[in-house]
């Protein structure tokens, strides 16, 4: 079931900002911890009643702004509206969207409906995936019930104490009376993986490497076992397309899969120990890195919390064909195309590699950046496949003692800026400018030794 806990971190940061106070200022008003503040304003931490009740008597709050917020989907929803073509020529940033809002919630929720009855943008073919990770997003990519149902099974399978792969055929073979095949690729042309319930066999291709092989098992798994829990969840999302509710059904059966090759309470107490070193965490439960990157978008157990990272993967043309922001309050996964700045793609070139980069969102004001790790990755699990950069990131502010930050400077000068593709950037004299900025009027500069020939008018 959805978890009742109210998270209003932007809306708490938006009423302290425009009181002009600072965390310890408004801590005191709210008699509690500035500690305590600082998660709720990261999101980390939910609204309590007593809090609630403050803000109102402290700061005049109108608790009905926190439904206007959610049912817009906040900053990021708006940002998704106003990528409309329609309103390119208008350059609206981040900052406009969030001070609209903050300071006229009603004003943001009475064009978001107006935008969305009428059809929102042009027709893509894209846009069940849109509103399916609208709805993963609504529940921060945690499912409590399916996380919980596959740690018990995975204590019932005593995974820590088997090869997984063992554990999971046996599973298969006691409790449905199916058996594991691996048959040649020519024999499965067009497909990775079959059930096959006439010769009661689970067939997997020979290509699938091996932890592709595990997961295509746990997979199976959970379409037999979780298919009532993943069906109830999937009805009560409200959703126009029947594509998009497929999409989030099949998003659900990868979830309890990852959940069940790595158990919450076990995989936490591993990512704490270790200090989130990833090739580490990839060894020990047997797992790729796109598939440790999954999961660690998902850890949000109240009383039980890991690190908020996000996730994306990306195409060689930058394009996103992943975006999971999981806890955190990341900006990346609101765009459609990446900064040829940001070094996650280097990934292509250095295969298997794990590449990290301190970078921060110059135009978007971003104080503390990002920590940024990418690794490309074959996308089916079948090598000579189709190939993608998986980037996993956190705030800098929390990357400091992790593992795979130790040998980068994290201080504010030495971050790289990067932008949110070119034709969002209004970031001048970029020597990687391919495109000007939508909306812009545009003039040509001399050719430089270095440089772009664009330019364009600020505003």
């Amino acid at each position: 079931m959805a978890d009742a806990a109210l998270f209003a971190g932007p809306q708490v940061r938006r009423l302290r900002k425009r009181a002009d106070l600072t965390q310890a200022a408004m801590a005191a008003r709210l008699s509690i911890s500035p500690s305590y503040l600082n998660l709720i304003e990261r999101g980390q931490r939910p609204l309590s009643a007593r809090v609630v009740m403050a803000l109102v008597e402290e700061f005049a709050f109108d608790p009905a702004a926190l439904k206007v917020d959610e049912a817009i989907g906040g900053v990021d929803g708006l940002a998704r509206r106003f990528a409309d073509e329609r309103f390119a020529d208008l350059a609206i940033d981040r900052e406009e969207m969030a001070e609209l809002l903050a300071n006229a919630p009603n004003a943001a929720a009475a064009f978001s409906r107006l935008y969305d009855r009428a059809g929102g943008p042009l027709e893509t073919g894209e846009e069940p995936l849109t509103a399916s990770r609208r709805e993963i997003e609504r529940w921060r990519n945690h499912f409590a019930d399916l996380d919980h149902a596959a740690e018990a099974l995975a204590d019932e399978m005593r995974l820590s104490r088997a090869d997984i792969g063992v554990a999971l055929t046996e599973r298969l073979r006691e409790r449905h009376q199916l058996s594991v095949r691996i048959l040649p690729a020519d024999v499965l042309p067009d497909t990775l993986s079959r059930l096959d319930l006439h010769a009661r066999q689970v067939q997997l291709s020979e290509m699938l490497a091996p932890a592709s092989r595990n997961f295509h098992l746990a997979l199976k798994i959970a379409q037999l076992e979780q298919r009532d829990a993943i069906r109830t969840l999937a009805q009560g999302a409200r959703f126009d397309d029947e594509a998009a509710r497929d999409l989030f059904a099949r998003h659900l059966d990868g979830y309890f899969a990852a959940a069940l090759l790595m158990p919450y309470g076990r995989f936490l107490r591993a990512c704490e120990a270790t200090n989130y070193d990833l090739p580490v965490l990839q060894r020990r439960f047997s797992v790729s890195f796109e598939q440790l990157a999954h999961r660690l978008t998902t850890m949000q157990r109240v009383g039980q919390r890991g690190l908020p990272f996000f996730m994306l993967r990306i195409d060689r043309a930058g394009q996103f064909s992943k975006r999971f922001v999981g806890a955190s309050s990341a900006r990346f996964v609101a765009e459609a195309a990446s900064c040829p700045l940001w070094d996650v793609h280097r990934a292509f070139e250095r295969a298997g590699e794990i590449i990290g980069q301190y970078v921060v969102l110059e135009e978007e004001g971003e104080a503390g950046g990002w920590f940024t790790c990418a690794c490309s990755v074959e996308g089916t699990g079948d090598p000579g496949g189709a190939r993608f950069a998986v980037v996993l990131g956190i705030e800098a502010v929390l990357a400091g003692d992790l593992a795979p930050a130790r040998n980068f400077s994290l201080r504010p000068g030495d971050a790289q800026p990067i932008g949110p593709g070119c034709t969002r950037c209004l970031r001048e004299h970029c020597s990687q400018r391919s495109l000007p900025p939508r909306g812009r009027k545009l003039r040509f500069a001399p050719l430089r030794r270095a440089g772009s020939p664009f330019e364009f008018d600020s505003r």
